[in-house]
């Protein structure tokens, strides 16, 4: 969120060259530069705002997709891994001799390290950009995935799946900041859409991969798959994501002049800024939780996608039970039967261009009322979710009346990809 705020509003002038040149804002008051005085003509920005070589909005379109696309994957790795792991139940539990609530736990720690990750590793991307932050993210994730993969006991497996969570999620906490980046207002929906459900389909197809690997090979390869899968995309991030936290670009593009000219004047605004590391995660930890007590809608919200996500995590325990014990599943055929969660969340997507014009007719009507041109309001973005909240019981009714023997197993995936839809 603190990344969304920061992408979209300050503009300064750069005085060298006359023109608009939008700056990103600070989270916060301290961020602001300081009052103007004679050094201000030496405040770098973008020249010709967003058509400045250097801004990451003036990138091709290829240029800029290939960065969502390569942002979109990791994400997906990343939650798929989460789920990848309760295939690997059955033979870790006959060589450790552990509970099936001990292996529970290794998913349950998995997600708690992602829920706690962004709030601490989040902010740091407004003093070091983005690129920094995906770059050592993700190669302490890969690291961390190799204990896992040599473990001699259930504990070794439990620690570092909670630090592989944690480490990741650093990933996803700026991944969105990157695509307010690259894309204006007008252009930012259909790769936000495809970004925000990329989380979503990785669950849905962990229990698949990792049931075919596990229905073959040993339970360790589940892991040694992740690393390899995990180094590829390390690679694409190195060499096809560059940074694009204007901020950042901004004071690359100060530090640069400053040197070319030796004129020690030239600032960027971030380095105006009077903020602490420590100051930025202190608000980062408070301002979720400020945010769910003033604001009712952000709890609201909140709480309904605490609650998808959690029914979503309680089908990877409920699928064996219904296909396994009622149906004769074997494990990779367990894990086929996630496929209906993940089509319906694909099939979601094509959903966009028709929320897209109910959200234009509202912007549209309030443009008239208050005679303001673009008045948009964020309840605009409901019409979604107010129609998914209807679908997704329905989903899971499905879903929870078809789990009889009886009845044929199609019947239940399809329920699953109701609820994925919704």
């Amino acid at each position: 969120m603190n990344e969304q705020i920061e992408d979209g509003k300050m503009q300064s002038v750069n005085e060298n060259s006359k023109t608009p040149s939008p700056v990103l804002p600070p989270a916060d008051q301290n961020l602001q530069s300081p009052p103007s005085t004679e050094k201000d003509s030496y405040e770098v920005g973008w020249e010709g705002g967003d058509a400045d070589p250097l801004c990451p909005r003036s990138y091709s379109t290829l240029k800029k997709w290939r960065i969502v696309l390569v942002i979109c994957f990791v994400s997906l790795c990343m939650t798929c891994a989460s789920s990848i792991y309760i295939a690997t139940y059955q033979q870790m539990e006959s060589e450790f001799g552990n509970s099936r609530m001990v292996s529970i736990l290794g998913l349950s720690l998995f997600v708690l390290g992602i829920a706690f990750g962004p709030m601490a590793l989040g902010p740091l991307s407004e003093f070091y950009g983005r690129r920094p932050i995906y770059v050592i993210s993700w190669t302490v994730y890969v690291i961390f995935i190799i204990p896992q993969a040599v473990a001699k006991n259930i504990g070794v497996i439990l620690v570092f799946r909670f630090l592989d969570g944690f480490a990741g999620s650093a990933f996803l906490a700026v991944a969105g900041g990157t695509i307010h980046d690259l894309f204006d207002k007008a252009q930012l929906q259909h790769p936000i859409s495809i970004f925000s459900v990329s989380p979503f389909i990785g669950p849905s197809l962990g229990p698949l991969i990792g049931g075919l690997i596990c229905s073959y090979l040993d339970w360790r390869w589940t892991y040694y798959v992740l690393i390899i899968w995990s180094f590829v995309l390390w690679l694409a991030i190195i060499f096809l994501v560059p940074e694009t936290f204007h901020p950042v670009l901004l004071r690359n593009k100060a530090r640069k002049l400053r040197k070319e000219t030796n004129n020690g004047d030239w600032f960027a605004p971030i380095e105006r800024a009077h903020r602490s590391v420590a100051h930025a995660i202190g608000n980062s930890l408070t301002r979720p939780f400020q945010l769910l007590i003033l604001e009712p809608m952000c709890l609201c919200l909140c709480i309904f996608a605490a609650l998808l996500h959690g029914i979503l995590y309680l089908f990877f325990d409920a699928f064996p039970l219904v296909f396994v014990n009622n149906h004769g599943f074997n494990l990779w055929q367990v894990g086929l039967s996630f496929l209906g969660v993940g089509l319906g969340m694909i099939g979601a997507i094509f959903m966009n261009p028709l929320w897209n014009k109910a959200r234009n007719r509202l912007i549209h009507n309030n443009e008239q009322e208050t005679g303001i041109a673009g008045a948009s309001e964020p309840e605009f973005r409901l019409p979604a979710s107010m129609v998914g909240s209807l679908i997704v019981p329905v989903g899971m009714f499905i879903f929870g009346w078809t789990t009889f023997p009886w009845v044929h197993w199609i019947f239940p995936i399809i329920g699953s990809a109701i609820f994925g839809f919704g």
